[in-house]
């Protein structure tokens, strides 16, 4: 905890709510999150890289410097920013870890990538070329100022994990930077792209180098967006959130993905310059599409056509794309809105997102991941080709790599890079918004030196306990999240008094001694959810979560049932904890078969809840075990459905 070393996170606002604390700052020791850890470092980073060489995109560095790319480059208009993102994953992990492994591998790619870079700063391996399309000649859909984002962003992560190293991707990150103001600044073209990161990317390289050159550029690619600068397409200007100014604009919509970056840098310009308009937008944006456009899981995106966000209550589990980076990027949202605010139900989203979404992409081995996120498998999927990258984004099983692969990149660095989104600090003290054994440390504005340790098995279990570290003969105050998904069923203990407490976060300021406890007690029995009614695609389904974990009933666990759609629900008990799963209790339904699949007498018909089902039941009930949604699909090809149809 040095006093002037940077904290290492990928957010450092000047200003909110709460400081963010660093990879410097918390150490996870164990439990759920310690293991993807230990799985994305020793598994997923070498497999990222063993694809990107395999594939070509590492290469094509290599090429540029050859004069051969027009030929033979490979990948899509994009894949240079899946080295970024490598190389951004890298940088967490080596600041996690110190691994000289690792360090090697990273200034070796790093040597590559800048050895491509053109005199002026331009930096791109599918524009500007001999023989290719001139530069910044499809803002549309080229990707080049994405890239150069995702470029910016693995140089803060260098930066703040190695402050002055002398691999030299700083640099590289601020001559491409100074191209792109030179060439997009107010005397120059009054353009934006196609797919939003540029901006946020240039607000942090700002809050890192000091230059706010870069913060001004940032705030002029926003205030452009919305003003038809952007071609029609045939999903309509919406698609890339040019429809319509961000100041103006009501909801997320679009390109999920597209829509949460967008917003994350619009949050980041808003606080740098103390626009509380600005700020304000993106708040009713992100309340609204979390109150009517997210899933159970945290997932955001229904439609498959334009990977977007539908309107509102379309949520169909069976069609829902939930892309993985779309997950990644409501991450980035709500951290950066807790950060300003401090409202706890930022945080809340960002548990659901993380457990059921980002953590759901990875195989259980690291090597192979979901795109999409679906709710509902109806069919057995088919194992995809392990030596070729799948074409399908909506593969049915994980795949091992995609054409599009930006998933595993954005996966990889989130972990790496995930205690920088447990704990955060103020002038009074410390919060804890996300729960697993580990360690906190923080040294106050006044010099005074605050450290606690958590020792949990949360998800799995409900008690948090949180020892004081440190000694201080003043007070300060230590401040806990309670799940929204708590209800009224937890209690806080200190210094042996209990006492319930209600969502949101519960502080206790007083003169903590080394060795006093804070216990959160959370209520973890299984439970029932029930949808809005007007989500259609739902209506008369429960789902089953445990703690922050959503549920789902898979084809493995019921032995004889060919898909789990025969399977009907028995609300009338609450779902049970067995030997460590989930049961609920189901009859196996046998549906009465027509020559025409509609009725015209009602009581014959797909009921509302309360009437007759036209199908037949099995009289006893069955108890079958549920599997956490992160984790199915790696038993084999299987159905599976988060949200059951009930027998009523």
């Amino acid at each position: 905890m040095s006093g002037t070393a940077p904290t290492a996170a990928p957010v450092l606002p000047i200003r909110g709510r709460l400081r963010p604390l660093g990879l410097d700052q918390v150490r996870i020791t164990g439990g759920f999150w310690a293991e993807r850890q230990s799985i994305n470092a020793a598994a997923t980073l070498p497999h990222i890289e063993h694809w990107l060489e395999r594939a070509g995109w590492i290469g094509n560095f290599d090429l540029a410097v050859q004069g051969d790319l027009s030929r033979e480059r490979r990948g899509r208009e994009f894949s240079d920013s899946e080295i970024y993102k490598f190389l951004e994953a890298l940088a967490w992990e080596i600041g996690r870890t110190g691994d000289a492994e690792l360090e090697s591998r990273f200034r070796a790619i790093v040597r590559r990538v800048a050895a491509a870079q053109e005199a002026d700063g331009y930096l791109n391996t599918r524009f500007g070329r001999p023989g290719q399309a001139p530069r910044w000649s499809d803002l549309e859909w080229g990707h080049e100022l994405y890239c150069v984002g995702h470029l910016l962003q693995a140089a803060v992560a260098r930066a703040r994990t190695r402050p002055g190293a002398d691999d030299g991707l700083v640099e590289v990150a601020r001559r491409a930077a100074d191209n792109v103001c030179d060439t997009f600044g107010p005397d120059g073209v009054d353009g934006l792209c196609g797919h939003p990161e540029i901006e946020t990317a240039l607000v942090e390289f700002a809050r890192v180098t000091g230059d706010d050159r870069y913060l001004t550029q940032a705030a002029l690619f926003v205030d452009r967006r919305g003003h038809g600068r952007l071609s029609d397409v045939e999903y309509g200007r919406e698609y890339f959130q040019d429809e319509r100014p961000v100041r103006e604009a009501t909801v997320l919509r679009g390109h999920a993905v597209r829509a949460n970056y967008l917003a994350a840098g619009a949050a980041d310009v808003a606080v740098e310059l103390k626009d509380a308009s600005l700020l304000d937008a993106v708040r009713t944006q992100w309340s609204n599409a979390v109150a009517r456009r997210t899933y159970v899981t945290g997932g955001q995106g229904s439609r498959h056509q334009d990977e977007a966000l539908g309107e509102d209550w379309v949520l169909p589990p069976d069609r829902a794309y939930s892309e993985t980076c779309a997950g990644v990027g409501s991450v980035m949202l709500a951290w950066r809105l807790l950060l300003a605010d401090g409202d706890p139900r930022y945080a809340d989203l960002i548990e659901r997102t993380l457990f059921n979404v980002v953590s759901t992409s990875p195989s259980a081995d690291g090597r192979s991941f979901f795109y999409t996120n679906t709710l509902h498998r109806r069919e057995l999927g088919t194992l995809p080709d392990a030596d070729r990258p799948s074409l399908r984004a909506a593969a049915s099983l994980r795949a091992p790599w995609f054409e599009v692969s930006c998933c595993p990149t954005n996966v990889a660095r989130t972990l790496a890079s995930l205690s920088a989104y447990v704990a955060t600090s103020d002038d009074e003290g410390l919060q804890l918004h996300q729960y697993l054994p580990g360690t906190v440390g923080h040294r106050l504005a006044d010099g005074r030196e605050l450290g606690v340790s958590i020792a949990t098995d949360y998800p799995h279990g409900g008690q948090v306990r949180v020892r004081i570290e440190s000694d201080d003969d003043r007070p300060w105050s230590l401040s806990l999240r309670v799940p929204g998904w708590a209800g009224q069923g937890a209690t806080l203990t200190v210094d042996g008094d209990t006492r319930p407490v209600g969502p949101g976060l519960v502080t206790e300021n007083r003169t903590w001694r080394r060795g006093d406890e804070v216990v959160l007690s959370l209520p973890m029995a299984p439970r029932f959810t029930y949808p809005d009614a007007r989500i259609d695609a739902v209506r008369g389904c429960v789902a089953v979560e445990h703690g922050p974990l959503v549920l789902a009933l898979e084809s493995v666990d019921v032995p004889g049932v060919e898909t789990v759609d025969e399977l009907r629900v028995d609300t009338s008990q609450p779902p049970r904890l067995v030997d460590g799963r989930v049961t609920v209790r189901c009859r196996r339904a046998h549906p009465n078969d027509h020559d025409w699949p509609y009725r015209t007498d009602a009581a014959e018909s797909v009921p509302v809840v309360g009437e007759d089902l036209d199908e037949d039941l099995d009289e006893d009930l069955d108890e079958v075990a549920l599997v956490e949604y992160h984790d199915w699909a790696n038993r084999g090809p299987s159905t599976m459905r988060v949200w059951l149809p009930t027998e009523r």
